[in-house]
Order: C-alpha cells, then structure tokens, then sequence
C-alpha cells in the first residue's frame, strides 16, 4: 500500500542522513587504512589511498562550486555568503556542508504541517545536487579505493580487519550512489513512478552484481602488473573521453568546466554504464557492456597466464574468478528483468511509494528547478523527454 506523503517526508529525510553517514564512515575507513599502511611501512600503499582520496576531494569541490556560482544567478534560490562558501570549498567541506544544508532543509519541510511549496522545491533541488555529487565521489574515489585496497590484498596474500571494513563500505557505498541517484532522476518526472521496494531491491542488485566481476579483474591485473595498470586505464578512459566527446555533452554550464564532466563520466564508464546523450539508451549500453566484457576477459587472460605470480594465486582461481562469473550472469539476468517489467519507460506501472511529489503543485516547481538534473532524467528517460522539457521546469541551470 502506497506511504502517505508525511511518511514518504520522514524517510527522504531518513535516507538522507544515512547518506551522509555512510559518506563519513567510507572517509574514515580510508584514512583508517592509510593510517595502518604508515605504520606497518608501506608507505607507497598510504600514499596512493591519499592521492585517489585528494584527488576526488578536489574534483567534488569543484563540482560543487561551479554549481553554486551558477544557481546564484537564479532569482529564486537563496543566496548564502560568497566568500564563507568559498572557503568551505577550499577546506574540503564543500560536499558535507551540502549534505549538512539538505539535511536541515529536510527537516524543516518535515517539520512544517502544511509544507510551502517552496521550502518543497529548494529541498527537492539540494537533495539532487547532493544525488549526482555522491554518484561522482562514488567513482572518483570510492571505486578506485576499492580496487586498490583489492589489488593490495591479492598482491601480499594476507588481509588485515581493516581492509575488510573498507571493502565491504565501498560496494555498498557504490551500489546505493548508483541506486539514490537513479531514484533522483525518477523525482524530475512527476508523472514517472518513484522506484518501490522491490524495484529498488533488483536495481541494487543487478548493479551490485555486475560491478563486483568488473573491479575484481582490474584489481587483479593491477596485482599482476602494478606498472602498467595506469596504462591500461589511460588508454580505455582516452577511447571512453572521445566517446562521451562525439555525444556532445552539454551538462555544465560553461564549455571549460563541462570537460570536467566529460572527464568524470569517462572514468565512470571505465567500470559502469552511465547515460550523457539524449535518444534510446539500448544500444549505446549494450556496446558499452561488449565493450568492458571484451576488455575484463582480456585482463582475465592476461592473470591466467601469470597466476602463479600471486600468493594467492590458488584460492583466486578455485573461488573468485567462477563466483564472479556467477555474479556477472546473475547480475545482467536481473538488469534484463528490471528493464523488461520494472522500468518506467513500461506500459505498466511497478510496485511504488508515492513520493514528496504529492504535495507539489505546478505554482511549487515554478518557482524552483534543477535542470542540471532534469536534463539528464530527460536523456535517461527519453519518453519523459516532453515532460522535461515543459516551461515550469523553471529558470535555473540544467543539466544529464
């Protein structure tokens, strides 16, 4: 039976703080590693856990601030102190101080009994930004961390406590960024069902599922060669830049900073699909799932011959390898269900929630739109292109 909106209110706001929970503990994990890789001597280790973990960090920041400065220029969007917001973003803070602002913001909307339509709308916009910020941390930093602290352990043969708890935050972390900002794009189109328990259970799963297999084999390879793993990605994310290139990309709202994302999306496609183009999506995802299956068994190949180099070579080829071939076929097994029947582009509507979007009117997302995210629903969905594309969706810059 479908939530009332009050109820669906306390569990946006719910998710939220376990959002940002689960983006603190993944922080502290890692520092946790890098802390133990300095003690124990390996020194090389701790420094590529900072840099992967810096190097996110900066481009985060620079996500966030590019957005800022462009929603100032909106008539309606509140308008914090410039150079507190500058400084913030220097520090590193950018991020939690976003997940901070959607948190109160949540609260207050929880709070009121009768919601205005524009406290309604500005929590909707923060908490897409925050969807999308935590989508690109999940793959700036968090997926690499993963393979990382993978290749680590398949390189010395031992794990320590400490490595599990890392691995085990950052495929959940990975899997739910991927489902929350999927569950984002849906709330950009009213007329689109919001994602119910059993849809959001199969799409956790199937991305899970084939995420797992995909890191697996990088972290394998990088084991192996740890010298020409930057090669490998290099030339794979040169080919995936050029191909996001010739989509003509239009999410940010200068042509300097939307390299940034061109730049981004290319390393999300290293190990995930992700929609940047208007049209049917079909075609595009299955070359792009050819193309990393092609190159995952090459890596496979390439470990097969040189085994014995690892360890734990032994364990990896009676267990590992066939449980992520496992993984794999299950995991395309429950995409395959979850595009055929759960899908929102089908005639039929899954298993739903009704969402906050029951108590917005047309006067509400008039007065404030995330375009940034309602373009790229309009692209993920392309029958809800006309939908997106409708005047209410306001005067503030758009974007996927």
């Amino acid at each position: 039976m479908p939530w009332s909106p009050r109820v669906a209110l306390f569990w946006d706001l719910v998710l939220g703080v376990l959002g940002t929970l689960a983006f603190l503990i993944d922080l502290g994990a890692d520092l946790w590693a890098a802390s133990q890789y300095v003690l124990s001597g390996r020194y090389l280790w701790a420094a590529l856990v900072l840099a992967l973990l810096g190097l996110a960090s900066v481009a985060l920041q620079l996500f966030s601030w590019i957005w800022l400065r462009a929603d100032l220029s909106s008539p309606h969007a509140p308008k914090p102190p410039g150079h507190c917001l500058a400084l913030l973003h220097v520090l590193q803070l950018g991020y939690l101080y976003r997940c901070v602002q959607g948190l109160q913001q949540g609260m207050l909307v929880w709070r009121q009994e009768v919601p205005s339509q524009f406290d309604l709308a500005y929590a909707d916009f923060l908490s897409l930004d925050i969807s999308m910020l935590r989508l690109f941390e999940t793959f700036l930093e968090m997926t690499p961390q993963l393979t990382l602290m993978l290749a680590i352990m398949l390189q010395s043969g031992s794990t320590e406590y400490y490595q599990w708890v890392s691995i085990c935050t950052s495929f959940v972390g990975i899997s739910w960024a991927l489902l929350d900002y999927h569950r984002a794009l849906r709330t950009c189109l009213p007329s689109k069902p919001l994602l119910g328990l059993g849809a959001s259970v199969i799409y956790f799963l199937w991305n899970l599922l084939l995420l797992w297999p995909r890191v697996l084999v990088v972290a394998l390879f990088s084991a192996l060669f740890p010298r020409y793993v930057a090669l490998h990605f290099l030339g794979l994310w040169l080919v995936l830049l050029f191909w996001v290139w010739l989509q003509g990309t239009d999410f940010m709202p200068d042509p300097c900073s939307e390299w940034l994302y061109r730049v981004t999306v290319a390393t999300i496609l290293y190990f995930s699909w992700f929609n940047v183009a208007e049209g049917r999506t079909r075609g595009r995802a299955t070359i792009h799932l050819a193309f990393l299956l092609n190159d995952s068994l090459l890596l496979v190949v390439a470990w097969a011959t040189q085994s014995a180099w690892l360890p734990s070579g032994h364990l990896l080829q009676r267990l590992l390898l066939p449980a992520a071939g496992a993984c794999f076929l299950l995991g395309l097994a429950l995409r395959l269900v979850y595009y055929r029947w759960l899908h929102p582009s089908r005639c039929w509507e899954p298993d739903q929630v009704d969402g906050t979007w029951a108590l917005r009117s047309l006067e509400g997302r008039q007065l404030l739109q995330n375009k940034r995210m309602a373009h790229l629903a309009k692209n993920f969905f392309p029958k809800g292109r006309d939908e997106a594309a409708l005047p209410w969706k306001g005067e503030v810059n758009g974007v996927l």
